[in-house]
Formats: structure tokens, sequence, C-alpha cells
């Protein structure tokens, strides 16, 4: 892990809280490129608090976005009870937190995480009390969730939760943001990179991940983050 940038396991059950320092200029590469991942994040910046929808492709920092920053990554499905809005409206967004909530608590909270001594610290005690304010999980959602991650296909996936196609699609853009093949791409693509990272070889990788052939996951790399797999690995 970089000295820029810090994780670690949220108190809110499959979250992760984060923290990232300035991003500079980043010349290419993968400086300040978000993957997407399946999840959704509360994120702070000075001055603002935001949330990061479930995103399609990589998200590069722009001059305007480089931090500090902070965020509670919610686990796939999570977000939608706790904000009270679909994924799919959130979909590849940046929405600032006051369109989602009343602007007068959003920027009394914003002052107060802009002032605590670790804003980290204070944002994940705010998805925390929204967690306590929100409904439940619907466990279906996080049965759909846990066996795509675990590399189900999406037809056992449906059997499994007893779902038609059509009602997965359905309750998947509510829960997720776009349907469940897309769901589990995005999810594959991490396993893959989890797995390339430890120090697999990227052809053992593509054949323990699902993928053809390592040119099948050349492929989905390039599509879904917009660089090539060895610029995401470490050198």
């Amino acid at each position: 892990m970089s000295p820029e940038y810090a994780e670690w396991a949220s108190r809110l059950p499959g979250a992760v809280v984060w923290r990232r320092r300035a991003v500079g200029s980043t010349g290419g590469g993968a400086a300040g490129l978000v993957l997407p991942d399946g999840c959704m994040d509360l994120l702070w910046t000075e001055g603002r608090l935001l949330v990061a929808g479930p995103d399609t492709r990589a998200f590069q920092l722009g001059p305007g976005l480089r931090g500090p920053w902070a965020g509670v990554r919610l686990p796939p499905g999570a977000a939608p009870a706790l904000l009270g809005v679909p994924a799919y409206e959130l979909r590849d967004r940046r929405v600032d937190l006051a369109d989602l909530r009343p602007g007068a608590e959003v920027r009394r909270r914003t002052g107060r995480i802009d002032a605590a001594p670790d804003p980290a610290v204070a944002l994940e005690e705010l998805a925390l009390r929204l967690a306590a304010d929100a409904r439940p999980v619907d466990p279906l959602v996080r049965a759909v969730a846990d066996a795509l991650a675990a590399g189900r296909s999406v037809a056992a996936t449906a059997e499994a939760v007893g779902l038609g196609a059509r009602q997965l699609h359905r309750r998947s853009l509510t829960a997720f943001g776009y349907g469940p093949k897309t769901l589990a791409r995005i999810l594959r693509l991490q396993r893959a990179l989890a797995l390339a990272r430890s120090g697999v070889p990227l052809a053992e990788t593509a054949a323990r991940t699902g993928y053809a052939d390592q040119a099948h996951l050349a492929r989905d790399v390039r599509e879904l983050a917009g660089v090539s797999a060895t610029v995401l690995l470490p050198r």
C-alpha cells in the first residue's frame, strides 16, 4: 500500500474506510485512476461531501479532484438503503450529498468533518449514523452480490436466489446500478487484479478467474480500466 493511500475495515459491516493524500499531476498510467468495483462510496474532501455512484468504467481524478480525500466504500448493494436512492440514478456519477439529503444537515456535517482531527474517522461516524436510520439491506441483494463475487454464473445466481432473469436484472439495477452481467464482469476483473498483484502470472490468473485466455483478460482490463493490465500491476 502506498504512503499516499491507506484503508481499513469499517465498523459498518462489509464497508472499508480509506484516506488518500492529495494526488499530484498524474502524468498518465494508473495514478489517480479509480477502477470500477461494484461499490459506492461516501466521500469527503475539504468543504464537500459527495457520493460516488457505481462505475462502469475507470474514473480519472481531474485537476480539481485530487484531494486530500477520505471515503467509506460501501459493499455492493448497500448504498441505496443507506442513501434512499436507487443505484442506477447514480451510475457513473459523483453527486453532492446535499442533492440527496437536506442541505442544512449536509452543511453542518461537512463542517464537523472538516474540523475533525481525522476526517476519515468522522466520515465513518456519519456513515454509521445514516445506516442506523436506514432500512436493512435486503438479504437477497447480499446473496446475489456474494454469489457473483465468488464467480458463480448469472444463471446459477438467479436460480440460487429464486428469481427469473428479468426479476434479477430489475433488482440488480436498483441495488447495484447495473445488471448482474455487468456486476459479474466487474467483480471478475477485481478478482483477477488481486490475483495478479499477488504475483500470479497473467495467463494463470486468466485461467483461475474464468477468462477464456490471457487475451480475453487483457481486453476486459482495457475496456473497463482504459489501460493495459501491466500498468495496473506493481513493478
